[in-house]
């Protein structure tokens, strides 16, 4: 991946749509994806808490921008 808006940066946001830190996984960041798959799927999977689950949402919705706005210099 080049640089932020580049093609790869939005298929890794495309992937984290539908699955919470598979964007960061195709761009090859194993830690970040497993964290954030597991606060997603975690918050998601607590549903009737309601705060876990807004958790869970807030989760995915930082790694789908995360996968769109990572630059390999930062």
């Amino acid at each position: 991946m080049s640089q932020q808006g580049s093609a790869g940066n939005v298929i890794a946001a495309i992937a984290s749509f539908f699955i919470p830190g598979l964007g960061q996984l195709v761009q090859g960041r194993i830690l970040p994806a497993l964290l954030f798959c597991l606060f997603a799927f975690g918050g998601y999977a607590l549903w009737w808490l309601i705060i876990p689950a807004i958790i869970g949402g807030i989760a995915h919705l930082w790694s789908i921008i995360d996968a769109a706005r990572y630059s390999p210099q930062d």
